[in-house]
């Protein structure tokens, strides 16, 4: 399991994202449109002035179980411990454990 505060700071970090995302969408915009030097650098200047955890680069992805971030497997939103342990109990249907 982890941390609690790891967890709170990965979901302050999506709130922050979903807040500036439209902002940020239109700096990005405006950034593209604009050809001159000097208008770039303003943009640029406003785009700094986001908090940093507001970029959805900062984000990582969480298993929704145990909070673990690594080891993801993105199509069940799990960790491989967690993923391991629900195939072996017949928990995520069409899902086989391979052997080879």
């Amino acid at each position: 399991m982890a941390k609690k505060s790891m967890i709170e700071r990965e979901r302050k970090r999506e709130e922050l994202v979903s807040k500036y995302e439209k902002k940020r969408l239109e700096l990005k915009s405006k950034l593209k449109k604009t050809a001159e030097y000097e208008e770039k650098l303003e943009v640029y200047k406003k785009i700094q002035e986001i908090p940093r955890n507001a970029f959805p680069s900062r984000l990582r992805n969480r298993c929704w179980v145990t909070g673990r971030s690594r080891g993801y497997y993105r199509d069940f939103g799990l960790s491989r411990h967690v993923l391991r342990e629900m195939v072996h109990d017949c928990l995520l249907p069409g899902v086989t454990k391979s052997s080879w």
